[in-house]
């Protein structure tokens, strides 16, 4: 069997590979750049994109180099708290935070040290890519033309894919865009600063603040139109006091909501930013990618490794995450607006109404949910689609699951699962099963309850 081409060794390219790997999938990763990238780009992941950290085998490391996020406040523009979501201490239903800050580069070195150590990945940098004539990729590493098979090709490029350009897929713009100065610094102290997110309601100056790590921190600034280039000290002079900051990157973003017109053409796959673009507001960006990679490696290691494949599963593929992508996109841009205010004339008049807007019931569930939505056209009934809470892994193998409390219904070629005291102490797993069998998929998605 040919390997699997994974174009791009950023988080959900490495992720992918790893995942594949596990399920005996050989992978060739080709990245552009001879090493990683060593600025920080993503800062959250969730509690259910964590587990998929779980399954890539580096949860526990991750844990160690992350911080639990407390939650969210709101500011208005002399940084006074309107409002404030704290997150309860502890776990989520899925076993780990529900938001957790980090350092990218750190979770790269992560990726990179597993993938390394599996001899099924084989890591190429300096790599580019420039034709994708399925099942041949060719590339440029130096001087050298290289061309080599595929079983299929994933394009992890990132938002300038060379891989959707190839196969002809082009974004779609769901009509947001706005400049952001973003600021990582490293602060000779601690500030001191709560352990949340604190998002500054100011039309006139939208910003975002949180802490990374120990005494590590990002700062985030809408632009106006034709701002470029800012004087630093008085943006961060609230926030610093007299500490001295060592700027570690600030760069000129425009954050963007697109997703591509196609995510497939054949057994070539687009999966992260190369697929979709969201704004940043709700920390799901990173998170929507690695859940590709997630949804799409258990479904091509069927295909690749059942007589006769499995073409259905491979059609599911862009099926289920485009619409649950669309979802976020569309949550990102309401809570971009929420908690900005905006830039237009009406600024002024929901600024007025932003403070009692997130005072009314339900509205701190909605700020700190951390529950995606479910996947369309999965399985049958109301909980098909849904990722079940955590289970430990090594009672549910890398294929199908059947868990069950009573008697032991019928496998139909699954694993089954008796969840006992043993396995469900808290007893959380069983209430949230009601005493029905529920079978879940190789990715912990309910298929169906029984």
């Amino acid at each position: 069997m040919d390997r699997v081409v994974i174009v791009g060794a950023g988080p959900v390219g490495l992720t992918a590979a790893i995942l594949l790997a596990r399920r005996g999938v050989a992978s060739l990763v080709l990245d552009r750049y001879a090493e990683p990238y060593p600025l920080p780009r993503a800062v959250h992941v969730d509690d259910e994109v964590v587990r998929i950290l779980q399954a890539a085998g580096v949860a526990e490391e991750f844990l160690k180099v992350s911080r639990p996020g407390l939650g969210l406040r709101l500011l208005d523009a002399r940084h006074r708290v309107m409002a404030s979501f704290d997150r309860a201490p502890g776990g989520g239903p899925h076993g780990y935070p529900q938001a957790n800050m980090f350092d990218q580069p750190d979770l790269e070195r992560l990726l990179r040290a597993r993938a390394a150590a599996d001899p099924l990945i084989e890591l190429v940098g300096g790599a580019t890519v420039f034709a994708v004539d399925f099942p041949t990729v060719s590339y440029r590493l130096g001087s050298e033309v290289c061309a080599v098979p595929a079983a299929a090709v994933l394009g992890c490029d990132g938002a300038n894919s060379t891989v959707r350009d190839l196969i002809g897929a082009h974004l779609v713009d769901l009509r947001f865009a706005e400049r952001w100065l973003v600021v990582d610094g490293v602060c000779a102290e601690d500030l001191g600063a709560w352990g949340g997110v604190h998002q500054v309601c100011d039309p006139r100056r939208a910003a975002t603040f949180m802490q990374l790590g120990p005494r590590r921190y990002r700062w985030e600034f809408r632009l106006l139109d034709g701002e470029s280039d800012l004087d630093l000290d008085p943006l961060l002079a609230p926030w610093l006091g007299a500490v001295p900051v060592r700027i570690v990157r600030r760069a000129e973003y425009t954050f963007r909501a697109n997703i591509a017109s196609s995510w497939r053409s054949g057994r070539v796959f687009l999966l992260g930013d190369a697929a979709h673009q969201t704004p940043p507001f709700i920390g799901q960006g990173l998170g929507a990618g690695l859940r590709d990679a997630y949804n799409l490696a258990w479904k091509l290691a069927a295909d690749l490794t059942t007589p006769g494949g499995a073409p259905d599963l491979l059609d599911s593929y862009e099926r289920e995450r485009a619409p649950h992508v669309r979802a976020q996109i569309r949550l990102a841009i309401v809570a971009g607006w929420a908690m900005t205010g905006g830039q237009d004339r009406a600024a002024a008049v929901r600024r007025l109404l932003l403070g009692s807007v997130w005072r009314l019931p339900g509205m701190k569930g909605l700020a700190l949910r951390s529950t995606s939505p479910p996947l369309r056209g999965v399985g049958r009934g109301r909980r098909a689609g849904t990722l079940a809470p955590a289970v430990p892994d090594e009672a549910l193998g890398d294929g199908w699951a059947l868990l069950y409390t009573g008697a032991p219904p019928a496998a139909d070629g699954h694993r089954l699962v008796h969840v006992t005291d043993e396995l469900d102490p808290s007893g959380a797993l069983r209430r949230w099963m009601r005493g029905r069998a529920v079978l879940l998929r190789p990715d912990r998605v309910v298929h169906s309850v029984r």
